[in-house]
């Protein structure tokens, strides 16, 4: 391992005051989480987006599965607050990722830290779980008509009339029981369970449960780590009894209802007692339940719509909700966190930081999408992927607490890094950031391979630790060229030059035989090919990687053989929107065909971007608990749905740039949080009219798919002209086509 940096946080002294800051203020008096400043507008055209969140979507499968962690989004129903630490939420007997599966009517507890939609299990820790009687029990049956969730709270009644209602704070959540009347009311807490092995212990005092549980092991890895909880009761406990980790704990039966205020922390039990007890204080359930829902209001708010549907409404909201919901802030209320190095640091005044990274996942378009809402928040992001770095020795690609994983593949904590900077999230150490980024580059932990990627140019078959060595190859080269683009950003053209270069890569796996990208031996030559194979691939086929060129299409288009090829093999491809790995076509329920339907936009046929994510919008996406096909991957597969729903796409990996495709609502108003407005109208939309006819940029004609940086950074207004009948001609000419990024000769 390297030498750890002591990286240390430069904040820009004229910047405006942090929407963090705000949000400590707001949580000290109004019980709202750490979450979003309230927005500038003040006549908003949807007072309460969070009536439109359904937070059961994604717990039912909805697809098949595919061998890559089901065919449901593997979401959770509880309470949380946006970006929150704790995330109190049911468990079913039966298990699948996430704790929830909707076809189960069975909760075995509520536990309270979870990690949304992801493939694999980890997190589940402490469940805790009312009991009528004097044992504990596996589960209680209930009804979905008994049940309610919304953002920040969840409700059931069990079969036997026992009732649990829940909310969150930032860093710690409330329970309220309410037990029936003449029944022995009880309670356990189990602090050796999780959904992976687990151990811990509690302590029981007169009406205080504390202690901390051990876990990890996220997709079979090494990962460990240990959470602290503090819970304390309105009621003394009329007995105890205490079992290693396991606790139950009786109340007088003549006091039916119980309220539970818990805190987490992965530093201490104390730490853990005083988020609870700063962000709470003394008010009540109500009052911090309303609480949290205005906070995510808050935040859902950032992008407001008129026009569309109720499902279209639906389709955003609850989209843009499991966008928000990881990163997860990692920092106490004094600042404290455990580090990648096991010891405990203190975040920079008024800075939060943050932890559970699905790198390989999100760096595609939900850091993006939480960077063009709330840079603040998205700075603080990447400070805090920077500090994992220095402390643990580099760029991990899938983070669960302050331990790195190592699982999926690539470089993508840079790229995320990367895009957040480029969509004005720039108020971290940017230079720390930049030696980590290089030096990375060369450390096998970050990239296995790296040895004769760099001197091939590419990695072949067979190189140690590396899953699929074509898709390695490729995720290398986005790496690089964000590298490249964060290097110019910061005005050291020699990085940008190298890794621009070295992002160019991809040519050397461009097959003239076949005209795919496919995996090269070290000696050059070819092995043999099927475009279906996923052999050397990650969780995809050679007909999916090869489009995944998201930085330079017109170089991968001009190889292929132009636009006119381009165009007639992305239509092949999207014969089917879901195919799977093993068919030679889209998989849009799983991340490396996500770009494919936006590249259509280089070659000239913008209409065709236009009707393949309206087609993929609304029948893969649904506000129902069947209404993913694949896993939701902490938010990445509902940020793609959020960007088709207003109808661009952060398509480069460390640049800003929109492809266009068209909004669904006729009017979307997207509030940046640092004073800059973005706006769409759209009048004639609706699901059938979806094609650009005309469009114009801040007044001004135009027939580019795409906006540039500087619309990004400054803000302005897009008018488009809808029809339900195609244009092929409006963006069709070469000089409107989004940029491509290549090197000379």
């Amino acid at each position: 391992m390297r030498r750890l940096h002591d990286v240390k946080t430069v904040r820009r002294s004229t910047a405006p005051r942090r929407l963090a800051a705000l949000i400590i203020a707001a949580a000290t008096a109004l019980a709202i989480p750490s979450a979003i400043t309230p927005r500038a507008d003040a006549a908003p055209r949807i007072d309460d987006p969070a009536q439109y969140v359904n937070p059961f979507v994604g717990t039912k499968p909805g697809g098949p599965d595919f061998g890559h962690g089901g065919g449901a989004g593997n979401t959770f129903p509880g309470a949380v607050a946006p970006f929150g630490m704790m995330q109190f939420s049911p468990d079913t007997a039966t298990y699948q990722h996430g704790g929830y599966s909707y076809d189960d009517n069975r909760i075995r507890g509520f536990s309270l830290t979870h990690l949304s939609g992801a493939g694999c299990g980890d997190f589940g820790n402490i469940p805790f779980m009312p009991v009528l009687g004097d044992s504990p029990v596996s589960d209680y049956s209930f009804s979905h008509d008994n049940e309610s969730a919304s953002p920040g709270a969840y409700d059931v009644t069990f079969d036997n009339g026992l009732r649990t209602e829940l909310t969150a704070t930032q860093r710690s959540g409330l329970a309220r029981f309410t037990y029936p009347q003449g029944q022995q009311a009880a309670l356990s807490v189990d602090a050796g369970k999780a959904f992976n092995d687990a151990s811990g212990s509690v302590t029981v005092g007169t009406n205080t449960i504390s202690g901390h549980s051990d876990s990890g092991g996220f997709c079979g890895a090494g990962n460990s780590y240990r959470v602290y909880f503090h819970a304390t009761f309105d009621r003394d406990f009329t007995s105890q009894e205490v079992n290693g980790g396991q606790t139950l704990v009786k109340f007088d039966s003549a006091a039916p209802e119980v309220v539970a205020r818990i805190g987490i922390s992965f530093v201490s039990e104390d730490n853990a007692k005083a988020n609870a007890e700063t962000e709470q204080a003394a008010r009540g359930f109500d009052e911090i339940r309303d609480g949290s829902r205005a906070a995510w209001n808050d935040v859902l708010g950032r992008i407001d719509v008129g026009g569309g549907s109720d499902e279209d409404r639906r389709r955003l909201y609850t989209g843009l909700y499991h966008s928000l919901l990881h990163p997860n802030v990692f920092s106490d209320v004094n600042g404290q966190y455990t580090g990648f190095d096991g010891q405990v640091h203190t975040a920079a005044e008024g800075h939060a930081q943050y932890a559970n990274y699905s790198g390989w996942d999100v760096y595609r378009s939900q850091l993006p999408l939480v960077a063009l809402i709330a840079p603040d928040i998205a700075s603080d992001i990447a400070q805090s992927a920077v500090n994992q770095s220095a402390q643990g020795g580099y760029f991990d690609r899938w983070t669960v607490a302050n331990g790195g994983t190592g699982v999926m593949v690539g470089d993508p904590l840079p790229i995320m890094v990367a895009s957040a900077h480029a969509f004005g999230a720039t108020d971290f150490d940017t230079a720390a950031a930049l030696r980590e980024m290089r030096e990375g580059a060369t450390n096998t932990d970050e990239r296995p391979g790296h040895e004769e990627y760099d001197s091939l140019g590419y990695v072949p078959p067979g190189v140690q630790d590396v899953w699929g060595s074509a898709a390695t190859s490729l995720e290398y080269n986005s790496a690089d060229f964000a590298i490249a683009q964060f290097a110019a950003r910061l005005g050291d053209t020699a990085v940008h030059d190298e890794f621009l270069n070295r992002a160019q890569n991809f040519k050397n796996l461009f097959n003239p035989d076949n005209s795919y990208l496919q995996p090269r031996n070290a000696d050059g030559s070819w092995p043999s090919f099927d475009p279906v194979q996923t052999e050397e691939y990650t969780e995809g086929n050679g007909a999916q990687y090869t489009w995944m060129v998201p930085f330079n299409h017109r170089a991968l288009f001009d190889l292929m053989g132009g636009n006119e090829a381009a165009t007639a093999r992305l239509d092949e491809f999207f014969t089917e929107l879901n195919g799977g790995p093993d068919k030679p076509y889209a998989y849009l329920g799983n991340e490396p065909s996500l770009n494919t339907p936006w590249a259509y936009a280089y070659a000239g046929r913008p209409d065709r971007t236009q009707d393949v994510v309206r087609q993929a919008l609304t029948s893969l996406f649904k506000s129902t608990p069947d209404g993913e096909v694949g896993n939701d991957d902490l938010g990445q597969m509902s940020s793609w749905s959020v960007w088709a729903s207003i109808g661009m796409y952060p398509q480069a990996p460390g640049r800003s740039e929109l492809v266009l495709a068209s909004p669904i609502f006729s009017s979307v108003s997207i509030d940046r949080g640092n004073g800059t407005t973005i706006t769409l109208n759209a009048p004639d939309a609706s699901e059938d009219a979806r094609y650009v006819h005309a469009l114009q940029v801040n007044g001004t004609d135009s027939t580019r798919p795409w906006v540039g940086e500087d619309f990004v950074a400054a803000g302005g207004a897009l008018d488009f002209t809808l029809s339900d009948q195609p244009d092929p001609a409006w963006g069709s000419s070469p000089q409107d086509a989004p940029p491509s990024y290549d090197v000379p000769g």
